[in-house]
């Protein structure tokens, strides 16, 4: 997904420039106000019995089989 919107204005006094300046000033806004990225897991880090269970039931779980009315 992508989380950063594509801005443009629609103003019909506004000149090419000033919808630019508008525009990369709403961008440096944005920039300089987004939220700090998640540091990486720790080097030592491994998951929980609980998350292997999970992870190990999900990747050999049987596919479910095809249904011929779907």
């Amino acid at each position: 997904m992508n989380r950063r919107p594509k801005l443009s204005i629609t103003a019909p006094d506004a000149s090419p420039e000033e919808a630019a300046a508008v525009v990369a000033a709403l961008e440096r806004f944005m920039r300089d106000t987004a939220p700090v990225p998640a540091p990486p897991p720790a080097a030592g880090w491994a998951p929980s019995p609980w998350q292997r269970a999970a992870l190990h039931e999900g990747v050999t779980r049987q596919p479910a089989p095809v249904e011929p009315w779907r």
